[in-house]
């Protein structure tokens, strides 16, 4: 299993498996890009290699150090189920023991935690007594903090301590999705390294890996994945058609396609659904926004282009004014996410405002 099997940005792997190979890898290290582009992938692959016993930059994926370190992929399901059970426990609870995720002593893994989805201060604590130590098998210790914009003020504040000092023998690698939302005084102690989607080639090298997708779901999941095979894995057919379908009588409404009231039994069914979160739902919108500017402008491929004429209905009742307060209104709605703001709320009054931007036209 070498980094020739990691498929994207290469010139990223090029560059770690230089850096490996001069033994100038950095202390402090910088993911950024999309959700499932292969940043978390990327930093095992990392810590695998500069522990690899049978391999130079690179790693055999067989010895004992490999399979310890790989076996830490916090995608499969195995992990995805113990992370759900601590979302119901108190805050408090899970504060007395931190979400860690170790399958080698010197590669360890702080994900966000919680229904909230956050890096917690008692997790960054647990970082900074951990940096001090030495490596107990391994040649270099690799400290992975995933999702690392997710941390609280507290979390950031403590981490910025650990890197301001960080250990010899240690490489401390953050991955984050909005890498701005980091502070800066942490961004600057970093190198950084910017991951961009995958090509329609590249996701069809992706999907050439896997036996469990026929032809009509690589079509659809292709698009639908915007260039991620994280998200192309961890999409549920039925739960995306749902959310999106739900989240279109959003726009409708908005729009001044459907009345209000018929969005209200829409946005009491999610409310309803305790699985479907706000963050999902606002993912969702800005996908179908951008796919209504695109067919708007005649610009770019579309992520839904299996509902395209529905689509194109709905862009020709929108106006510039239209899509710029959408905009700003999503990115507001991102903020309300972070304070727990009930969905039916947050939706429907999105929806509100909109329909009044779309009326005056």
């Amino acid at each position: 299993m070498p980094f020739s099997d990691f498929i994207g940005n290469s010139r990223i792997v090029e560059s770690i498996q230089r850096m490996i190979a001069e033994d100038r890898l950095p202390q402090t290290m910088l993911f950024a890009g999309q959700r499932g582009v292969g940043k978390a992938t990327l930093a095992r692959y990392l810590a695998a290699a500069v522990n690899c016993r049978d391999a130079k930059a690179d790693f055999c994926g067989k010895c004992s150090s490999c399979t310890r370190m790989l076996a830490a992929d916090l995608s499969v399901d195995e992990y995805q189920k113990q992370f759900e059970e601590r979302e119901k426990l108190p805050a408090a609870k899970r504060g007395e023991a931190p979400l860690i995720v170790s399958t080698h002593p010197d590669f360890l893994i702080f994900p966000p935690d919680g229904p909230m989805r956050i890096l917690t201060v008692e997790q960054a604590r647990q970082l900074r007594t951990a940096a001090r130590y030495n490596p107990s098998e391994a040649r270099r210790r690799v400290f992975l903090i995933d999702e690392a914009d997710r941390a609280n003020d507290e979390a950031a504040n403590s981490l910025l301590k650990t890197l301001e000092e960080p250990a010899p023998a240690l490489t401390i690698i953050l991955t984050a999705e909005s890498p701005y939302e980091l502070l800066p005084t942490i961004r600057s102690r970093t190198v950084q390294f910017f991951f961009t989607p995958l090509s329609t080639e590249e996701m069809d090298r992706f999907f050439e890996t896997r036996s469990d997708f026929d032809e009509t779901q690589r079509r659809r999941l292709s698009g639908w994945a915007q260039g991620s095979p994280g998200r192309a894995l961890g999409l549920d057919v039925d739960e995306y058609l749902w959310r999106r379908d739900a989240m279109l009588d959003v726009l409708k409404t908005s729009l001044g396609a459907q009345s209000f009231a018929e969005l209200i039994g829409k946005t009491e069914a999610v409310a309803r659904r305790g699985r479907e979160k706000l963050e999902l739902l606002i993912e969702m919108l800005f996908s179908l926004l951008g796919d209504l500017l695109h067919l708007r402008h005649g610009s770019g491929g579309l992520v839904n282009a299996d509902i395209r004429e529905d689509l194109r209905e709905l862009s020709e009742k929108a106006s510039f004014e239209w899509f710029e307060r959408a905009s700003l209104r999503l990115e507001e709605l991102e903020e309300w996410r972070r304070r727990n703001v009930g969905k039916q709320a947050a939706l429907e009054a999105f929806a509100l405002e909109l329909r009044r931007v779309a009326a005056r036209r």
